[in-house]
């Protein structure tokens, strides 16, 4: 099971990051009860199934297996359109690693950031970038900005 929380960034956080890898991803499946995604994180190519969030957001099940990268390029050509491009940089603050998304493309000014919990009500404290929760709101899954752009939002 994946527990997270998801926020909107809004302020500079560059200072503190640690680690930055660039991040290409497209959906094979993008429904309402699961999403099937192929990714190319740096170096390495992944496939992932998650199922059916949680009324709340929090939760939902996954599950990713490391693949070949000639077969994640390969599968990345059977994505439906919209594939997204982002650098995910690692920021590590009291205790939790904050993973900030910054969005590349149709979707440049998007910046998201996660925290993965090991449980749904595990505390944490949030770093002062850190804005609006939008933990639950499906506009800002990458599966649904994939294909409506933050850049035709209002």
């Amino acid at each position: 099971m994946e527990i997270e929380r998801k926020y909107l960034v809004c302020g500079d956080f560059m200072t503190f990051v640690h680690n930055s890898t660039r991040i290409v991803q497209g959906y094979i499946c993008d429904d309402t009860d699961r999403t099937v995604r192929v990714r190319i994180r740096g170096e390495k190519g992944y496939i992932t199934i998650k199922g059916r969030s949680s009324a709340d957001g929090l939760s939902r099940y996954e599950w990713e297996k490391e693949i070949p990268m000639s077969e994640a390029e390969s599968l990345l050509s059977l994505c439906k359109s919209g594939v997204i491009d982002k650098t995910r940089h690692l920021v590590s603050f009291e205790g939790h690693t904050f993973e900030v998304d910054v969005f590349a493309g149709k979707n440049v000014g998007l910046v998201m950031a996660e925290v993965e919990l090991s449980t749904e009500d595990e505390k944490v404290i949030l770093p002062q970038w850190i804005g609006k929760e939008v933990t639950g709101d499906t506009h800002y899954y990458n599966s649904y900005i994939s294909s409506h752009p933050y850049s035709t939002w209002k």
